[in-house]
């Protein structure tokens, strides 16, 4: 846009001075910038691109393919096409490294009429958890002399998905305590016939296997059994994923360790058949990628950078949930969510208890998992246990003493003390698949 307005302005110039040798530059400059633009759209247009990706979900330390098939369509060759294979910024630059790429990633090159080439093929490597978005590619072009260039999203990127690690809980079997907590039912819809409570005399309705023989042979009346209500195993997890309490250092570290410690729980309580569910205030990244998309075009560099830069918002007023319940795959979607997990600044973790109070189960253990304890949200946990709610607090404070002196102890442990909440603390993976050792049980 520069140069046509500095050729106008050149071409006036002549035209009053009549300056027929400018004029006629002139003319000449206006052509080949109006054929620049021309070739430029076309061969951008041109281009098609086919990407083939490997399986959509990988595990912490495994790699997967990508390449990137480049196809000109059109009747005329390209000089020169750049293309980039985009991949999350801040996974590659930002610690700790998230990514580690191995192969062509950039690649500059020409094109004939009709000729396919496969100038990107690399190897990308998950070092973490998370959602990665792979490709879109990012191809440029322009005339020879580089007056005009013109910049292309093209290829649908795929992604893959990282699940947490699901860390072992150390001493931990299916005929051990149950690990979380257990609470008896308010209401007694259902008997365990295993659990004898008593005796009392017979009412009219009661099925002969409850009649007691001995204490009715004894007294010379006929007595029933009376069983202990079941009892209601299951945890639904909370875990506060706000922006504010990951802020400082060991942010990142910490984060992760409070995911591994709901993914480690979580599997613990699946294991014995019992019901688990999963609310956070973080943000899914399947949800924003939805909302924000991925396809643009670009008519400059400044534009292409712009659009790059572009940050969205973190906001987020409704928890992300997986219903608590029983199923082969509740682990499973809980595991997905972990991976896909966002932190936000829109929903703190007092107002999230708020939201979902109404909707938690309580004939479940509420497991919160927090990095920080503020009075507010004490005060949010201390409302779901005068609801009837048995709440448990796993606080995960990294690096931090994970016996202190519990003589004074720290200003959050004294916020749940006072609250009557239980906590236990995680510093570290060995603390985490120590933690069902301690007695969670009230």
């Amino acid at each position: 846009m520069k140069w046509m307005a500095g050729t106008l302005g050149l071409l006036l110039l002549g035209l009053v001075g009549h300056l027929s040798l400018l004029v006629y530059a002139m003319y000449v400059l206006g052509g080949i910038l109006l054929l620049n633009r021309f070739f430029s759209r076309l061969w951008t247009e041109s281009i098609t691109v086919r990407r083939t990706g490997e399986a959509e979900v990988r595990e912490i330390g495994e790699s997967a393919r990508v390449t990137v098939t480049v196809k000109n369509t059109g009747r005329t060759g390209i000089p020169w096409l750049l293309m980039e294979d985009g991949l999350p910024q801040a996974s590659l630059t930002e610690l700790p490294v998230r990514l580690r790429v191995e192969g062509a990633r950039l690649a500059l090159d020409r094109l004939a009429p009709g000729e396919t080439l496969t100038p990107v093929d690399y190897e990308v490597t998950f070092l973490m958890r998370g959602y990665y978005q792979l490709g879109p590619l990012l191809v440029e072009t322009g005339d020879v002399f580089g007056l005009h260039r013109r910049y292309r999203l093209v290829a649908e990127p795929h992604f893959v998905l990282v699940p947490p690690k699901v860390l072992p809980l150390l001493g931990y079997n299916l005929a051990s305590r149950r690990p979380i907590g257990e609470i008896r039912v308010a209401h007694r819809l259902f008997e365990d016939p295993t659990r004898l409570a008593g005796v009392r005399p017979y009412q009219q309705g009661d099925a002969l296997n409850r009649i007691h023989w001995r204490a009715t042979a004894r007294t010379g009346e006929i007595h029933s059994r009376v069983y202990e209500s079941s009892r209601v195993a299951g945890a639904t997890f909370l875990l506060d994923f706000h922006t504010a309490s990951f802020a400082g250092p060991g942010a990142v570290v910490t984060a992760e360790l409070a995911v591994k410690a709901v993914a480690a729980l979580a599997n613990a309580v699946a294991l014995m058949g019992q019901q688990i569910g999963l609310a956070s205030n973080g943000r899914d990244a399947a949800e924003r990628i939805r909302e924000e998309g991925w396809t643009a075009e670009f008519l400059s560099r400044p534009e292409a950078l712009r659009q790059a830069k572009a940050i969205s918002p973190l906001t987020r007023l409704q928890p992300v949930r997986v219903e608590t319940g029983k199923g082969p795959d509740r682990f499973a979607r809980i595991l997905q969510l972990l991976g896909r997990l966002e932190h936000s600044d829109g929903l703190d973790f007092a107002g999230m208890l708020a939201e979902i109070g109404a909707k938690i189960p309580r004939d479940a253990t509420v497991v919160a998992v927090l990095r920080q304890v503020t009075p507010e949200l004490a005060a949010g946990l201390a409302g779901l246990v005068r609801q009837g709610f048995l709440v448990t607090a796993v606080v995960v404070t990294y690096d931090a003493d994970l016996l202190p002196d519990w003589a004074k102890p720290p200003e959050w442990a004294e916020l749940l003390l006072s609250e009557g909440i239980d906590f236990r603390m995680v510093n570290n993976e060995d603390s985490l698949m120590n933690l069902c050792a301690q007695n969670l049980v009230r």
